[in-house]
């Protein structure tokens, strides 16, 4: 398991530079579909969006502390690992959430009310997340010191990645409403298809290294991305919510943005002794999530 900790990824300059433009259109889209109409969830139903934002802010990275603590009492897990788990954990729900919670038969309007809160918020709670449970740990805040990465550091590279792209298109969506409406569609179309050709184009080229260590690796993205998913579905039923709520707020938590993960992995980390396991880690959970999140909204769409 140390090994992975040295793991070596194909991931040159340009194709950082790629995912960076990719992720930029990804959250440029979301912002276009923003509405004051997706807030008013926040008065309306307010319990369920608490339910879904604790869920999402404060069970996922709690569970996730708690499951490494787990794994480091039998050695199954190395720090570089624990941290990649704790990146993914911090970083909002993914852009595909919305659409896998209509195939689960979900709440669809709390499930964009959650995205819409949740992605504007992570520009501050991903970095806040992230330094604060990698610092609770002992081995992983000893990388953090190590990498010298602080709160004020991340906070400035995630404004960039998510806050410039969302506000653009907020404001675009104000200023040309009409253009916006044509817009919207086949630029979350598009965008989702870049990104999926960006995942398997980066598969692909590092399929060696995922080869090697998916064994190690593997098991742990399937009780992570499981702990996440159902975690969070008993989480909001033992809370009051109905079915359909819960199954948005299991999405909603259980799938994650590790494209943002993989960006802050290489913008911080590439360069750093011993943090392969992060990069080993994130690019699985990017293939497993979207899959997992699939698969359960199969299911609970036939029931």
């Amino acid at each position: 398991m140390d090994q992975i900790n040295n793991a070596q990824l194909n991931f040159s300059p340009e194709s950082l530079q790629v995912l960076n433009i990719v992720l930029g259109f990804i959250m440029f889209g979301i912002a276009l579909e923003l509405k004051p109409s997706d807030f008013k969830l926040i008065f309306s139903t307010p319990k369920a969006i608490f339910i879904g934002l604790t869920s999402q802010l404060i069970l996922l990275p709690l569970l996730t502390f708690l499951l490494i603590y787990g794994l480091q009492m039998g050695n199954a897990v190395v720090p570089s690992v624990a941290l990649g788990m704790i990146l993914v954990a911090a970083c909002p729900g993914g852009n595909m959430s919305n659409f896998i919670s209509v195939l689960a038969k979900g709440n669809v309007a709390l499930s964009v009310s959650m995205t819409a809160i949740v992605t504007i918020g992570a520009v501050f709670m991903t970095p806040l997340n992230f330094t604060f449970w990698g610092g609770m740990n002992p081995e992983t805040a000893v990388l953090l010191e190590n990498i010298n990465l602080g709160f004020f550091s991340m906070f400035k590279i995630v404004s960039l990645l998510l806050g410039l792209p969302l506000a653009l298109g907020m404001w675009f969506n104000y200023k040309f409403p009409d253009t916006t409406a044509l817009l919207i569609r086949p630029i979350k179309t598009l965008s989702v298809i870049c990104f999926l050709l960006f995942l398997v184009g980066a598969l692909v080229a590092n399929f060696g290294a995922f080869v090697d260590y998916i064994a190690a690796i593997a098991w742990i993205v399937f009780l992570h991305n499981g702990l996440g998913l159902f975690g969070a579905y008993w989480y909001a039923r033992v809370l009051g919510l109905e079915q359909k709520e819960a199954r948005s707020v299991s999405i909603e938590t259980g799938v994650q943005n590790s494209g943002l993960a993989l960006v802050l992995i290489f913008a911080f980390f590439v360069d750093s002794p011993a943090l392969g396991g992060m990069a080993v880690i994130a690019g699985w959970w990017g293939v497993w999530n979207m899959l997992a999140g699939l698969c359960l909204a199969w299911y609970w769409s036939k029931r």
